[in-house]
Order: structure tokens, then sequence, then C-alpha cells
């Protein structure tokens, strides 16, 4: 008879994962007994805390995973080595930000979720849940789940806990896309959209599994890699099935052509969601594609090689030329994402050690960038001018580029820090953004792969063009409405928006920053449920007696929480870019995948 043999785990390396998982599950808890009035700050702390406490764990696992390499967990299901120290060290940085937007309250007291996410909109049911104040505290849990998910992604080393993994992160973004309080059809839309092609993306991608398990007779990366030295007979079905995994990784990564979903996505999640998503879903999804490539299949590197050049290749073009056309921000910044997505595969072909690093800096310059950027745009927000009393009051997001012209002149601190963040998208040198590109580029020259360094120049040359579109637009063009007394349509107000993407916000007057900084109070609440409906059907810009006209932008402070995290995400742009080769040496001393 045979007995159970307890297996021994090294627990310590699990900290980092384990803090975060924990303090999810507490999250949970704290939504079943704590008192609505005191769930946000205990939430908040509890959330930042566990964060913190991440980047603390991380730290103290440093010094030993250089020393000895790293260590492997859960009988080798588990690694812990340093890509994957450098990858958690960044999530938890990046999350901690984002929870930072998640928290701030913008507009009236108002967060960036809706009151209800089941509520159908413009219900009376969710006109309640609004007149109550109720607050959408679960979404702290959520990204708490879904960052310890993203944490373990890139650390898996068997293709089983690769997939738990997978659903771990993906379920809870599904739900927090669909949470947003402006726009609820949008948002609706672009969480079902992202839930569809997510749960065929996790389909494909098991199949993949099985393909591999059936070659090799092992869900492992070591054993796969030893299978795949020694020639056999079924070797259709290990490049079908390698195939395949690689698809469900590209589609989290957002290449071409696993991209539909990302400029919808992007632009109908809540804004400070949309952040969450773009920095680091894609850090833990390459992550996890740089261990199975590098690690499970290099006995395919001739076989895979051209299917990740054509990838790479069609993700920097399609990316670039994509985001010449957008006119509404989130969109434009969803491709400049697919573009990225682009050249950090330029370093995952490399299949080089250099390329390890330079993937894992650039991930970092990144994701620095994007959260900030993101930030950024859920301050900026309409005015309006036409409601009873006359006063102003804010509306929801301006995302229509033309809404932004003029901003450098009435807001100039925030026009230039989003210059700052454009600039190291664009890889202007100073700035992250060029430090990255200039690493992962080198390694990709040093590994051969000099054709996709050269359009990766290009690509990068051409999206200078849309970037630098949007510093003329806020500093050299005149602000909505100026050159003729009105708000012009489409521009100042907002034009006319397609359904669920409009004016569908409510009514309520709120402080707003007017001009160059002076406060107009309004009332706390007004009436809502013409703002749900509105979310149902085209707005224009004219407005109506319960939905105040749009009359140009402005800028909201908040609690301070988002200028916090954009400060933050400013100042790592500018550090990486400046000062970036301690960072390189600190990654490059640890960048060794365990087998």
């Amino acid at each position: 008879m045979n007995t159970f043999t307890a297996p021994d785990i090294a627990w310590g390396p699990l900290v980092p994962v384990l803090v975060v998982l924990l303090a999810a599950v507490v999250g949970v808890l704290v939504e079943a007994f704590v008192p609505d009035r005191l769930r946000r700050p205990v939430q908040l702390g509890l959330s930042v805390a566990a964060l913190a406490g991440a980047l603390v764990a991380v730290a103290a696992l440093w010094s030993d995973v250089r020393r000895t390499g790293g260590t492997d967990v859960l009988t080798g299901s588990l690694v812990v080595d340093g890509p994957t120290l450098v990858l958690q060290a960044t999530l938890a940085l990046l999350a901690l930000l984002s929870v930072l937007l998640f928290a701030d309250r913008l507009t009236g007291g108002e967060d960036a979720f809706a009151p209800s996410g089941a509520a159908v909109p413009g219900s009376d049911y969710e006109e309640v849940a609004r007149r109550k104040g109720l607050r959408q505290t679960e979404v702290f849990p959520l990204l708490l789940f879904a960052t310890g998910g993203m944490m373990i992604f890139p650390a898996t080393a068997d293709l089983l806990t690769l997939f738990v993994a997978l659903e771990v992160l993906s379920l809870p973004l599904y739900l927090l896309a669909g949470l947003a309080r402006r726009r609820r059809l949008l948002s609706q839309e672009a969480s079902m959209k992202y839930f569809l092609l997510g749960a065929f993306a996790s389909a494909i991608m098991l199949f993949g599994i099985a393909l591999l398990y059936g070659y090799s007779g092992s869900v492992r990366f070591t054993d796969i890699a030893a299978a795949t030295s020694v020639p056999g007979g079924l070797d259709d079905l290990l490049l079908i099935g390698a195939v395949l995994l690689l698809a469900g990784l590209l589609f989290k990564v957002g290449a071409v052509p696993f991209h539909m979903w990302t400029p919808d996505v992007y632009q109908g999640a809540p804004t400070p969601v949309t952040a969450f998503m773009a920095a680091c879903t894609k850090v833990a999804a390459f992550g996890a594609l740089l261990r199975v490539v590098y690690v499970m299949l290099p006995g395919l590197s001739w076989d895979l090689e051209v299917v990740l050049w054509v990838v790479a290749l069609l993700t920097m073009v399609v990316g670039t030329v994509a985001a010449l056309v957008q006119t509404d921000v989130k969109r434009l910044l969803a491709y400049s994402s697919i573009a990225h997505a682009g050249f950090v595969l330029t370093g995952v072909v490399a299949l080089e050690a250099s390329g390890i690093t330079a993937v894992l800096f650039y991930l970092l310059a990144y994701g620095a960038t994007t959260v900030g950027a993101f930030g950024l745009v859920t301050l900026v927000r309409e005015r309006g001018t036409g409601d009873a009393d006359g006063e102003p009051a804010v509306l929801g997001e301006a995302t229509r580029l033309s809404q932004w012209a003029g901003l450098g002149r009435t807001h100039p601190l925030l026009a230039v820090t989003f210059t700052l963040f454009l600039l190291s998208f664009a890889g202007i040198p100073l700035t992250a953004g060029f430090t990255g590109k200039f690493a992962v580029f080198t390694a990709a020259v040093e590994g051969g792969a000099w054709p996709l360094a050269l359009v990766g120049v290009l690509s990068s040359v051409a999206a200078a063009f849309f970037y630098v579109r949007i510093i003329v637009l806020m500093f050299f063009t005149d602000p909505a409405g100026a050159r003729d007394g009105v708000p012009r349509d489409g521009a100042g107000a907002g034009g006319q928006d397609r359904a669920g993407e409009g004016a569908g916000e409510d009514g309520a007057r709120v402080p707003v920053t007017v001009g160059g900084g002076a406060t107009a109070a309004g009332a706390d609440d007004a009436p809502g449920a013409a703002a749900a409906s509105a979310s149902a059907s085209p707005a224009t810009s004219t407005g109506t007696a319960t939905e105040p006209a749009r009359g140009g932008t402005t800028v909201v402070g908040g609690e301070g929480l988002t200028v916090v995290a954009v400060a933050v995400c400013a100042l790592l742009t500018v550090l990486l870019g400046v000062v970036p080769q301690p960072v390189l040496d600190a990654i490059a001393d640890v960048a060794v995948l365990l087998p």
C-alpha cells in the first residue's frame, strides 16, 4: 500500500504572492462584516499594506536569489528566480499605483465605479443606488486577486499552474471592465467582449496544453523541453500545441492578430481599470511568455522563430498605423500599447540573455508610463454650462482629442506631465521609453533579429507623429470655443457620440476648476435618471433640462490620490531615462531563468 508523502514546500519564496492573495480574501470578508461607512478606508488601507508588504517581501528575497539563483516551490510547480522577483516587484508597484487611481474620488465624492454593477443602466434601481451613495468597494479585493494571479503567472513551471494563474488574473478583470460609473452600456459591452474573447483564448490555450501533454506525457516545462530535444514521430503535435499555447499568451499581451479586443476594452472600461490592465497584464503575460520560449520550447526555436517574427512585425506596424487615425485618447493609447507589445516581442525573439534583461526593464518603464498617462486621462473632464442654475458642472472624461486643445495654456502642469509620458512612449532620449527601446533593439541585433529592430525604429519614428500631434494640440491650439466664443461641436462639447459612449453623465454639479484654477461650487446632488438613460441613446452637445450642456474642458484634482500616483510615475519615467544603469545592472545580475 502506497503511503502519502507530504510535499516539502519552501514557504519563504511564496510570501509576496501569499500576502496579496490573503489580503484579497480578507477584503472579501471586509465586504461582509465591516459597516458601509468604514469599508472604503479599510479596503484602501488593506490593499496598500498588502502591496507594500509584497514589495518588502521581494526585497527580502532578493539577496538570497541573487546568491543561489532561485528555488523551485510546490514540488516544482512554481519557480522563484531572479526574473520572477523582478516581475513580481514590478507588478506590486504598478498595482499599488493603480489602487490610488481606484480609490480617488474626483467628482462630487464619486469614484470611477458604478454604485451597483448589477443594475440595468437607466433603471430605477440604479438611480436609487446612486442617490444612496453606494460604493463599489469590492473593486479592491478584485484588484488584489488579479494581482495575485499575475504574480503567479510568470513564476509557473508547469502548464496546469499556468492555466490556473491565467484564470485567476482574468476573471476579476472581466468584472472590473464592466463597472464604469458613466457610459454604462459601453462599459458592459467592453466587459462582455473581453470575457467572450478571453474565454476563446483560454480554450485555445487549453487545447494547446492538451496537445503538449499528449506529446511529452508531462505538463512540466523541463520534461517538455527534454522531450523536444529527442526526435520523434509526433513533431506536428508538438508544433501545433506550442502555437496554440503561444496564441493564448499573445492574446493577453494584445499582439496582432489577437489584438482586436484591446481598443474596445480599453475605451469602455473604467479608466483606472484600463491603467491597471494595460500595465500589469502585459507585465505578467510577457513574463510567462519569456519562460515558455526560453525554458520550455528552446528546442523549437527554429520552428517558432518564424511565427514570433511575423507576429512582432505585424504588431508594431498595425499598432502604429491604427493609432495614426484615432480621435479618442483612450483608443489611441490602446493602439499605442499594441505597438509597444511588438517592441517587447523583439526582445523576446532575440533569444539572448540580454533579451531577458531588456524585456524586464522595458516592462517596468512602459508600465510606469502607462499608469501615469491613464491617470491623467481621468483628471481631464468635460465641463457643463447649461444646467438649471447656470453653474458649471463636471461631467465625464474628455476623451476626444479635440477636447484637449489648449490644455497646455489652461492647465500647463498637467499638459507638461502628459507630454513627458508621450515622449516616453515615443522613445525620446532622457525618458524611460528611450532606454527600454534601446535595450530591446540592441538585444534583437545581438540575436540576429536586426530586421525586427529596423522595423521597430521605423515604427517608433512613425508613432512620434501622433504623439507630437497631441502635444501640438495642447500647446499650440486655441482652447475649445476660444476662436468663436462658443463651444465647438465635437471639440469643447464633445460632439455627437455613439450610443453608450456620449454624455451619459449624471447631472450632479460639483466643485469644478475653471480656467486657471478658480473653483465654482455647485450642489451635491441632482436628478440622475436622465444620465443613465442618456448612456443608452446618443447624446448631443446641446444638453437638456436635467443634463448640463457641455461647454469646454476642465481638470479636477479629486482627493489627490491620482495626483500622487501620476507624480510617482513621472518620477520613474525621468529616473529610468536619465539614470537607468543601476536598475539595468540590478536586473542583469538576476536575469537568469531557472529550468
